[in-house]
């Protein structure tokens, strides 16, 4: 009985075996795949390639960051890193040219990740965190180091407090927001009230967190730096017991500021009509590691710079964010050198539309140096020229606005 009944489970083990191997089975199919191609040639694919040698994958990893450049960009959140990402998009050309924007802990590390980063070559930052850093960390040659290639947008101090506080002054000893480690207000509010000699308590919160905490009584005033109008302050209702505190253009910011104003226009909500606030500005910058001349790494920063010239006409159109309308090819840094190769590219302009040709570095250049010329004529037919370089700027920004609105 037991024989039996072993010989029977014998029997359907080996039926079960002929079932699972049979031609067109999926056991079959596993064990050999060549006999379902055969079966199936509609789904034939091309032959697998041959594995890359190791001579062949050197040069593919040469070919490829050859042209590479990295951009040290800024805070997920903030401004810089749309900049960064458009440049990216734009100037994109293959194995000729690719920027790879990279997020960093903000804007005075940007100059730490350019100075000692691997595989950056380019940062955004802002003015005044040039002296921040240098200071800090005691480099005396970083001037020679770090160049400026262009100034970006020209972003304001809006210092927000208040009625009872109505200087800078009055906040002496009081609890100011400056802004979360890495974004502009924390590098700039501290600095400012240093400069000036006014001890504040500083506390690390920002935007809307540091509106709120204004609101609540647990801080007197907040420090916010953007381009007017800044998205914080353009939403808000008007709130009684609140107002811009003046920040005064003093000799203690002379160096890396400009002087400016909030105007009702930029905020009708928070400002009667026809008043204004005076600030300080400070330009974002475009810096460059100046390598050695004649290098890999400094033939890269060139074709760089080189590319996003050619490119700028570009970016100034929709959809790119506005502030690239701003963008001046010539304008200064104060503080800064700018970086030689930058120089030389702007005298070649300089040259070639002298003589009415078109320049061959960068198609965009007729166009901005026929812009300086209408702006020129535009200075000639006001009765009084502007009084600085600053306000010669703060002019140029809204003639460039109004040539947007009024074209040729």
């Amino acid at each position: 009985m037991r024989r039996d009944l072993f010989a029977t489970a014998l029997m359907a083990l080996a039926h079960c075996l002929v079932i699972c191997l049979a031609p067109g089975s999926a056991a079959l199919a596993q064990a050999r795949p060549e006999a379902t191609t055969a079966a199936r040639p509609e789904t034939t694919t091309a032959a697998r390639p041959e594995p890359a040698t190791p001579s062949a994958e050197a040069a593919i990893k040469a070919r490829m960051n050859q042209w590479t450049v990295g951009l040290a960009a800024g805070l997920p959140d903030g401004g810089f890193v749309r900049f960064a990402s458009e440049m990216a998009r734009t100037m994109d050309d293959g194995d000729n040219m690719r920027l790879i924007p990279m997020v960093t802990r903000g804007t005075t590390t940007n100059i730490a990740d350019l100075l000692y980063l691997r595989g950056v070559d380019v940062a955004i930052t802002y003015a005044d965190a040039f002296d921040f850093y240098s200071k800090q960390s005691a480099l005396a040659n970083i001037s020679d180091r770090v160049r400026y290639a262009l100034r970006f947008f020209i972003a304001d101090i809006h210092v927000y407090a208040r009625d009872e506080f109505k200087s800078l002054q009055d906040l002496k000893g009081q609890k100011v927001a400056v802004g979360t480690s890495g974004v502009a207000a924390a590098l700039t509010g501290p600095l400012i009230f240093r400069r000036l000699g006014i001890d504040i308590q500083t506390v690390p919160v920002g935007g809307p967190v540091a509106l709120e905490r204004l609101r609540s009584g647990q801080v007197a005033a907040m420090v916010y730096v953007a381009a007017k109008p800044g998205e914080l302050f353009n939403g808000i209702k008007a709130e009684p017991g609140y107002h811009f505190v003046p920040v005064p253009y003093t000799k203690e910011f002379w160096d890396y500021y400009y002087p400016s104003t909030i105007k009702a226009e930029n905020y009708p909500a928070l400002l009667p009509a026809g008043s204004s606030i005076d600030t300080l500005a400070v330009p974002s910058v475009l810096a460059v590691y100046n390598w050695k001349p004649g290098t890999d790494r400094a033939d890269r920063v060139n074709r760089f710079v080189e590319t996003l010239f050619n490119n700028l006409a570009r970016l100034q159109e929709p959809p790119f964010h506005p502030g690239w309308k701003d963008i001046n090819l010539g304008a200064k840094v104060p503080g800064w050198k700018r970086y030689p190769h930058v120089d030389e590219l702007l005298e070649r302009m300089k040259k070639d539309d002298a003589v009415g040709a078109s320049p061959p570095t960068t198609p965009s250049a007729t166009g901005n140096a026929q812009q300086q010329r209408r702006f020129d004529a535009f200075l000639a037919t006001r009765p009084q020229a502007p009084a600085s370089g600053a306000e010669r700027e703060e002019l140029y920004r809204s003639y460039l606005d109004w040539n947007s609105r009024h074209p040729r």
